[in-house]
């Protein structure tokens, strides 16, 4: 017996095969925790190299590379991990928003599309965000060709959304009339050849890119080329691109010499024949440099996410012609991403004046989303009236707030409070009233807050409190708020904040606030309650428990929440009620800032 459990064990530890990517990822962790992040990225390189099949790796690659501002190689990292884990929602997601901020905008609505198809809220609502402007500038263009079936930029535009909204029959059907209106612009062959291939029509989108790869614009030729098979054009492939595109003598040229090399002189001769005869000599130019078309190279410089060339061409085309809304339109977007939000909020200004109704109002959507984080003083206003059946009253809190947004972290701010309920019911137990309920004052005060890092914040305040008379006020605190999304639309969410209060006795109070439940739509969520309050002081009101359930739904601007709880006091010393109480809880919510 003695000598099976021997080989057994035997058996067992060279069954056991090692991990090759153990070394390499214990110093990718060690580095990460250490932060630094240049050798944990070496160290999951190595790792992925060693172990390509684990997607874990290409994950923790993704994040640590995130760290250091590198979103299109993170996005290329969780693209990675999504192939070899198809079923990590949490990796898609991640893939999608990169996607989009890399402006890989077509990726992204497809996996949200796909993950929103398993309940997932996030995704549904990242889907909406990019479908909605594309379903709505569809019917937009759709109506003014309905208008003028002529107009080159309403074929131009909606074959543009068509294709990103994977409406490819139209988006076919648009760039083609939209070249037969300028056939000099031979990069709609590309994009019309780019679709057909998607669409599996391989013998259509040959002839399309055989014919733009022929054509004077470098650059256009050059994406052609990238996008049609390795080998040489047969002869008819050649007659088809140029019975579509008869006037491209490059195409026909190209012919002729083919012909030649096999042989065929009459048939090249009969090409020739048709050129155009050669223009008179001119000078040559003054540099050697090929015309471009530098506002088209960076649109493609953007769309393919080297941001640096498109700004640079984007620029050039910008001199070149001062009243092309579209191009400022589109620095503006090349700014956003590099984050220098402040530059591309002059772009978006000047491109919202914009006489055409499409790019005038995309760059005012973006000029609004972006302005107000770069004011240097921004008001936030907030109410929120609660109604309370365990106290027989509707109070009210309110809050505007000034603040002054400085480069150093930590920003001053001005507030005015209003806190009051209708009724003054709480009868105390002790010489403090209770701060989470109502003293019916005006609190003007000035304070300092931290920026959010990760959910959390700290804040310190100093004021008045003007009721019957003016008394000091000293608060502060730290906030934690943190959510998370799950499948089939569940969600869990957590509000804590601990407050520091120096008007009640220098009392310090715990709050927790925490939800657990499922949308059921963007605006209506079912949950359950799990709350508790704590104070440093010991008194009745600020130390409970509650759960129970309860309902959030939105009406814009306002959101609703009908919360029924059943309570516990966890100190009953001076409490002029039951141990145990049932509140039903319903409060109205509204805010903006400016």
């Amino acid at each position: 017996m003695a000598f099976i459990l021997f080989v057994w064990a035997i058996g067992t530890a060279l069954a056991q095969v090692p991990d090759p990517a153990y070394a390499p990822l214990d110093r990718a962790y060690a580095a990460l925790r250490a932060k630094n992040y240049e050798q944990a990225i070496q160290g999951f390189e190595q790792a992925a190299a060693l172990d390509p099949g684990r997607a874990s790796i290409r994950k923790d690659l993704g994040y640590t590379l995130l760290k250091i501002g590198q979103t299109e190689a993170a996005r290329d990292q969780f693209a990675e991990a999504m192939t070899l884990d198809a079923a990590d929602d949490q990796v898609a997601l991640e893939y999608a928003f990169l996607c989009y901020e890399t402006r890989q905008q077509v990726t992204a609505r497809r996996v949200f599309d796909r993950l929103r198809k398993n309940a997932n809220v996030t995704a549904a609502q990242a889907f909406e965000n990019i479908d909605r402007p594309l379903r709505e500038g569809i019917a937009r263009w759709t109506q003014a060709l309905e208008l003028s079936a002529d107009n080159f930029s309403a074929h131009e535009e909606l074959a543009h959304l068509a294709e990103q909204r994977d409406q490819l029959d139209l988006a076919a059907e648009q760039y083609r009339a939209a070249w037969t209106l300028r056939p000099a612009r031979r990069d709609l062959l590309v994009s019309l050849g780019r679709v057909w291939k998607e669409q599996g029509r391989a013998e259509e989108a040959l002839t399309v890119l055989l014919a733009a790869s022929r054509g004077a614009e470098p650059r256009v030729a050059e994406q052609a080329r990238e996008l049609l098979p390795s080998r040489y054009p047969y002869v008819y492939e050649f007659e088809k691109a140029l019975a579509l595109d008869p006037s491209n003598d490059a195409l026909r040229r190209e012919l002729a010499y083919l012909h030649l090399e096999m042989g065929n002189r009459p048939a090249a001769e009969q090409q020739l024949q048709l050129l155009p005869d050669p223009p008179a000599p001119s000078p040559p130019p003054q540099n050697n440099q090929p015309p471009q078309d530098n506002k088209l190279l960076g649109e493609q410089s953007l769309e393919k996410g080297y941001l640096n060339d498109a700004l640079k061409y984007l620029h050039a085309a910008h001199e070149n012609d001062p009243m092309d809304f579209d191009v400022m339109l589109k620095l503006g977007w090349a700014y956003n991403i590099l984050k220098d939000d402040r530059e591309a909020v002059r772009w978006f200004d000047l491109a919202r004046h914009s006489p055409e109704a499409g790019t005038a109002s995309e760059a005012s959507r973006a000029y609004g989303n972006l302005t107000p984080t770069l004011r240097r003083l921004r008001t936030t206003v907030w109410a929120f009236p609660t109604v309370s059946t365990r106290w027989r009253d509707t109070f009210v809190y309110a809050q505007v707030k000034t603040e002054l947004r400085v480069a150093f972290p930590i920003h001053p701010y001005l507030s005015l409070r209003l806190i009051g309920d209708t009724r003054g019911a709480v009868r105390m137990g002790a010489s403090i009233s209770p701060q989470n309920l109502s003293e019916r004052s005006v609190i003007v005060a000035a304070g300092l807050a931290s920026p959010v890092w990760r959910g959390l914040m700290a804040w310190f305040e100093a004021g008045e409190a003007l009721s019957a008379r003016a008394v000091p006020d000293y608060r502060g605190g730290i906030t934690y708020a943190k959510a998370l999304r799950g499948p089939h639309r569940l969600f869990a969410e957590t509000n804590d904040d601990g407050v520091f209060i120096s008007r009640f006795g220098n009392d310090t109070l715990l709050y927790s606030q925490n939800r657990t439940g499922r949308s059921f739509s963007e605006n209506v969520q079912l949950y359950w309650n799990w709350n508790a309050t704590v104070d440093a002081k010991g008194e009745y009101w600020a130390n409970t428990v509650e759960t129970g359930p309860g309902v959030r739904f939105r009406l814009n601007p306002l959101q609703f929440t009908v919360n029924f709880l059943r309570g516990t006091y966890l100190v009953n010393q001076s409490n002029p009620y039951r141990p145990n109480f049932n509140d039903v809880r319903i409060g109205v919510w509204y805010a903006f800032t400016r």
